[in-house]
C-alpha cells in the first residue's frame, strides 16, 4: 500500500518509473544509462548480472572514504553499495535505499556471495522512498498485514503508524551517515518532493559529512509538455534539474563548498533542442551554528582579483579577511583550504569569553589585531644563507 496520493499525471510517472526499472531488472536496458568507466579492480567482486542492469551516470563512489558510513539513494541492483564496501572497508557500513522491489531482489540475490568474496559483509538494503528516509517501507507493510486499510478510518490510522514509526524507530537516523550517494536517481522523483528529498540529505549526514550526486541536469527549463510525457520521464530526460537549479538546491538546503567535480561536454540526449547531460556535484554539511570573534583572518591566494562565497563574504587577493572562528574552521578543510592563507592571533581567544562576530559583511583584519596592541617585539636581520653558508 502507498499511503501517498498522487494525482493522475504524478500516479503515471511514478507507475511508469516502477515499471520501467522494473523490467531493467529482469534484462539490460541500454537507454537507461550513460557510459561510465569504474575501477576494473572494483568490479571484480560483483556478479555480471548486476553490472549489466545498472543504470547510472557517473561515479560517485570515488568520494568515498575507509571507514565511512555510506548512505547510496536508488541503489537499484547494488553496484554502487558493493564498490563503496569495497573502499570504506570492514570498518565502514553502506546502506543501500531503493523503491523497486525488483530492483532489491537483485540486489540482495548476490549479498552473500559477495561477502564471500570480499571477507565481510558491510552492506544492507532497505526498501523506502529516497524522499522520505525515516519510513521503513518493509517494516510499514509488515505492520499494515496484521492491521489492513480496509475504511477511511483505517487510512487515517495507517498514516499516523507511519509517522510513530518515522519518530520512534526511522530507517536512517538523523546525523548518522557520513556520505550520501546518488546515481542518476533525483530527476525521478516528483517536482513537488524535490525539495523534501534534499531535506532528507541534509537531515541524514553528520555535520562534516558530504553528498557525491550525480545526476542528468538541462541546460534550459523543461517545459510543461515533456515533463508530463512519462516516457520522457522514466528515461531520466524530463525530471531533470536545470543546471543552475541543481545547485541551487543544494545552496538552499544549506549545504557549502558545492563543487561542480564532473560535467560531460558531451549531452547524453538532445530533446527538443534542449541538451541533457550528465553532472557530479560535491557539498558538504557543516556551516550552521553561531558565529563567533577569535581574531583570525585569512589571505584569499589567488588567482582571481576576488572570489565571493554563498554566504557573502568577498575575499580579495593578498588581503586580510576578518571572518568568524566557524569559517576560519570551514575554509582550512576541503574543499577550501588549498585558496587561502590562515592567520591565528598571536594569543588565542578563549572560547568562553569568545564574543559575537558580525558576518553580514566583509572587513579587512588589521595586523594589530591578531599580534595585539602591545606587540612590540624586535628581531635581528633575517639571513638567507643556506646550511652550507651560501647565499
Amino acid at each position: 500500500m502507498s499511503i501517498q496520493a498522487p494525482n493522475s499525471a504524478n500516479g503515471d510517472k511514478e507507475a511508469a518509473v516502477m515499471d520501467r526499472y522494473s523490467r531493467g531488472a529482469q534484462a539490460s536496458e541500454a537507454a537507461l544509462c550513460c557510459p561510465i568507466s569504474h575501477d576494473a579492480e572494483l568490479l571484480r567482486a560483483i556478479p555480471a548480472e548486476i553490472i549489466e542492469r545498472d543504470y547510472g551516470c557517473g561515479d560517485p563512489s570515488q568520494f568515498v572514504h575507509e571507514g565511512d558510513v555510506v548512505l547510496d539513494l536508488g541503489s537499484g541492483g547494488g553496484k554502487m553499495c558493493y564498490i563503496a564496501a569495497q573502499v570504506t572497508g570492514p570498518s565502514g557500513r553502506v546502506v543501500g535505499v531503493d523503491l523497486n522491489t525488483d530492483m532489491l531482489a537483485l540486489a540482495r540475490k548476490y549479498q552473500s556471495d559477495v561477502a564471500g568474496i570480499l571477507g565481510y559483509d558491510n552492506v544492507e538494503f532497505h526498501r523506502a522512498r529516497i524522499q522520505d528516509l525515516a519510513l521503513d517501507l518493509d517494516k510499514f507493510d509488515e505492520d499494515l498485514r496484521s492491521r489492513p486499510v480496509r475504511s477511511v478510518d483505517d487510512t487515517f490510522e495507517a498514516h499516523r503508524h507511519a509517522d510513530r514509526l518515522r519518530r520512534e524507530d526511522p530507517l536512517i537516523k538523523t546525523e548518522s551517515i557520513d556520505i550520501v550517494l546518488s546515481n542518476c536517481v533525483l530527476n525521478l522523483v516528483r517536482p513537488e518532493d524535490k525539495e523534501q528529498l534534499f531535506r532528507e540529505i541534509y537531515r541524514v549526514l553528520r555535520v562534516g559529512g558530504r553528498a557525491a550526486i550525480s545526476d542528468i541536469v538541462s541546460d534550459e527549463p523543461v517545459p510543461e509538455q515533456m515533463q508530463a510525457d512519462a516516457e520522457l520521464w522514466s528515461g531520466c530526460i524530463s525530471g531533470a534539474y536545470e543546471e543552475q537549479g541543481f545547485l541551487r538546491a543544494f545552496r538552499d538546503t544549506g549545504f557549502h563548498g558545492a563543487e561542480i567535480v564532473k560535467r560531460d561536454e558531451q549531452p547524453w540526449r538532445t530533446v527538443e533542442g534542449i541538451e541533457f547531460r550528465s553532472i557530479t556535484v560535491l557539498a558538504y554539511k557543516g556551516k550552521d551554528g553561531p558565529c563567533f570573534e577569535h581574531n583570525q583572518a585569512v589571505v584569499y591566494r589567488g588567482p582571481f582579483s576576488e572570489i565571493s562565497d554563498d554566504d557573502g563574504h568577498t575575499y580579495r587577493r593578498g588581503e586580510r579577511v576578518a571572518v568568524c572562528e566557524k569559517t576560519f574552521r570551514l575554509l582550512s578543510r576541503p574543499p577550501y583550504q588549498e585558496f587561502f592563507y590562515f592567520i591565528e592571533p598571536r594569543t588565542p581567544v578563549n572560547a568562553m569569553n569568545a564574543q559575537p562576530f558580525d558576518c553580514s559583511r566583509t572587513v579587512a583584519r588589521h595586523p594589530r589585531e591578531t599580534k595585539g596592541l602591545d606587540y612590540d617585539l624586535t628581531t635581528e636581520s633575517a639571513t638567507c644563507c643556506g646550511p652550507d653558508e651560501t647565499c
